[in-house]
């Protein structure tokens, strides 16, 4: 018990603070436009919407929960797409509350060898805190603990909701058998402070690489290969500040089964984790890329905390994509060059 509220107290301590991380999810691949605006509209129907929930270290006191909804539109003409992204976050019983909803927009170059994506987000987020739910000092006793009733004689800060400009770009690579991409979130660095004084949201970036592997032919030389199976390795680094993470995983593909394992590295922004992930794709049709996804996956922690302190954490993610009936019949750009939704 004296662990899991340490482990309470240093949670909200890092809500309050400036240096708080942005959350990840383990399923990155099924929150494309969160991992990267450039990933907008980049997929092979006409519209496309994504729902992932992550519930984070359930038997820690206080909530730990994250969730990101986006519909984007592929724009064939320019090879990319417009999206619209809601996330929203809330840590702690004292409920510190971030929601941001953003506006993308992503454009492609290229030719028959490989496709350059750029993509650009802005919108608004709003960060509140509730101020009733919190317990200071002077309402316990150090022997009997918490004062039934007590009101604490403490100040509260000058604000408890606060809105602000956020902003981020990404690049996103594929050339033959590789995707590769980068992305930096709150470019305008927003001031996010409580207190009136200037506390400045820090910088998150993120990288990611995958390499597809077609199993049946060593070298992925074909685009019809509903029937071939897949390994697809993949690393992702993250830094925000002096915060920063690793995961490094490998999927197997077949049809509409994804199998997944990976490992994320822990430090300061948590316990190491082994992270277990299983897809499920029902296509109604194949040719237009009409389908719906499935996700669940479960994070175990390995190192720093222990399951039975965290109880792990547990994403689970639904996705739609479908063909319009006024789609455009001309052929769309960079046809027959791989992009990046083939890698997931």
């Amino acid at each position: 018990m004296a662990l899991r509220r340490l482990l309470f107290l240093m949670i909200l301590l890092t809500g309050l603070t400036a240096s708080a991380q942005d959350h990840l999810y383990s399923q990155f691949f099924n929150s494309p436009l969160y991992l990267n605006p450039a990933l907008t509209g980049q997929f092979k129907a006409d519209l496309r919407m994504n729902l992932i929930y992550r519930n984070q270290w359930t038997s820690v006191p206080g909530s730990l929960s994250y969730l990101s909804a986006s519909v984007d539109y592929n724009v064939p003409q320019f090879g990319g797409g417009v999206g619209l992204l809601v996330t929203r976050s809330s840590e702690g019983t004292a409920y510190l509350d971030h929601t941001n909803i953003s506006g993308l927009y992503s454009y492609s170059v290229g030719s028959d060898d490989y496709v350059l994506s750029f993509g650009l987000q802005a919108g608004v987020t709003n960060r509140t805190i509730d101020y009733s739910k919190l317990t200071f000092g002077d309402q316990i006793d150090p022997t009997t603990g918490l004062i039934p009733g007590s009101n604490s004689a403490a100040n509260n800060l000058p604000f408890n909701n606060k809105f602000y400009f956020d902003s981020g770009a990404g690049l996103n690579l594929v050339i033959g058998n590789f995707n590769i991409g980068t992305a930096v979130q709150h470019l305008n660095r927003p001031n996010e402070s409580f207190t009136g004084m200037t506390a400045k949201v820090p910088m998150r970036i993120n990288s990611n690489i995958s390499y597809r592997w077609n199993l049946n032919g060593g070298f992925d030389g074909g685009m019809d290969d509903d029937d071939d199976s897949f390994v697809i390795p993949s690393v992702v680094f993250y830094k925000q500040d002096k915060f920063q993470s690793y995961s490094v995983g490998m999927q197997y593909k077949r049809r509409g089964v994804n199998v997944g394992l990976s490992y994320r590295s822990g430090a300061e922004t948590g316990p190491s984790a082994l992270v277990l992930t299983l897809i499920f794709d029902v296509f109604i049709n194949r040719d237009g890329g009409e389908k719906l996804r499935f996700g669940v996956s479960h994070d175990s922690a390995v190192q720093g905390l222990t399951y039975g302190n965290t109880a792990g954490s547990t994403e689970g993610s639904l996705g739609y994509e479908t063909t319009l009936p006024s789609r455009d019949a001309s052929a769309p750009k960079f046809q027959g060059t791989r992009r990046c939704y083939e890698f997931y």
